[in-house]
């Protein structure tokens, strides 16, 4: 397997990025190959300092430009060919039957990554629209939400598939037997939600081959009364961003309690803190995989460690393991034709 790690993006890029990189050298088969796209000067340097500047399992895909954080995504990808995500995600590409590498890594432009991925890596036969799929854990064990930032403007069709491709993803990666699916709405009631909604609605109430639970509310996300919840990209990111946020402050505000409680108590809870946190840590996981594209993508955070790096380098070699796009071409393949077409 050929992973690419686009090592010119992110706040802490490169330096975290290719720490991160060349970690996860040691999770790779010696038959594996970690291509690092990016500045050469950059990486000749971090494997000069590591002693593996020989290492037969690095290879360098030198580039000359960066599309930034706050660059328009499909601008950016238009106007930077040069770049590391561009490069990169031509490395993947299927166009002319040459394809270098298995896997893309980026911690850069999300929006970017997206664009440039549906450019050149393409979609897998039966796609519509490729969706971003994070697991978020929760008091009830692991949620898989899609979409959360690629298709802010989804049609039916798309939400229905995303729950059959986060379906699959939640079975085969998180080993969660006939997962149960439902669609992020503001009621339970059927005749709640907006137009593209209900309609999403209908359409995954007909396929018997999802067991489909119906709505979700947000303050039932974390209730487990569904493994795999489907949304728009933007209400998706929103709730995404919206979990970071407090499971860091109810971390920070339940470890300073109990320092002002009593310090010898907060010793004690001190390891019991930490494994908490590490299960709720978006470090731990490494980054969303783009289900649908016709490679193995991997969005990291932009505020990527470079622990979060190894990680994402794990989370492709476990998604490749499980066969995950198969997966998905075969449950897309089983849709019926026309109820997919009506919407």
């Amino acid at each position: 397997m050929r992973i690419a790690i686009d090592v010119m993006g992110g706040d802490n890029a490169p330096d975290a990025i290719l720490a991160g990189a060349l970690d996860a050298v040691e999770l790779i088969a010696p038959s594996d190959t970690l291509v690092l796209v990016g500045d050469r000067k950059a990486i000749d340097d971090a494997l000069a300092q590591r002693g593996m500047a020989h290492d037969s399992r690095i290879e360098i895909e030198p580039t000359t430009e960066v599309i930034a954080m706050n660059d328009p995504p499909v601008t950016a990808v238009r106007q930077k060919p040069g770049s590391s995500i561009v490069r990169m995600t031509q490395l993947a590409s299927r166009r002319a039957g040459d394809r270098r590498c298995d896997v893309v890594v980026s911690a850069g432009n999300t929006g970017a990554f997206v664009a440039a991925s549906t450019m050149s890596v393409r979609r897998l036969p039966g796609v519509h629209r490729p969706g971003i799929a994070v697991t978020l854990p929760t008091f009830a064990g692991p949620v898989i939400l899609c979409d959360v930032g690629a298709n802010t403007e989804p049609k039916p069709t798309h939400l229905h598939q995303y729950g059959h491709m986060a379906a699959v993803y939640a079975n085969r990666v998180t080993g969660i037997d006939n997962p149960r699916v439902a669609l992020m709405s503001i009621g339970a009631e059927e005749t709640k939600g907006s137009q593209l909604v209900r309609d999403a609605n209908r359409m995954m109430r007909n396929d018997k081959q999802l067991d489909y639970v119906g709505y979700v509310e947000g303050r039932e996300l974390f209730a487990g009364k569904a493994n795999v919840v489907v949304c728009e990209g933007f209400t998706g990111n929103v709730i995404l961003k919206l979990a970071e946020g407090l499971s860091e402050g109810l971390f920070r505000t339940i470890a300073r309690e109990i320092m002002d409680t009593d310090p010898s108590l907060a010793k004690r809870f001190e390891p019991i803190v930490r494994a908490i946190y590490a299960k709720h840590d978006y470090h731990e996981y490494g980054g969303a995989p783009l289900l649908g594209a016709n490679s193995i993508c991997i969005i990291s955070h932009g505020s990527s460690e470079a622990r979060t790096i190894t990680a994402a380098v794990r989370t492709a070699l476990d998604f490749a393991r499980y066969e995950v796009n198969p997966g998905i071409v075969e449950a897309l393949s089983n849709l019926d034709p026309v109820e997919e077409g009506a919407a």
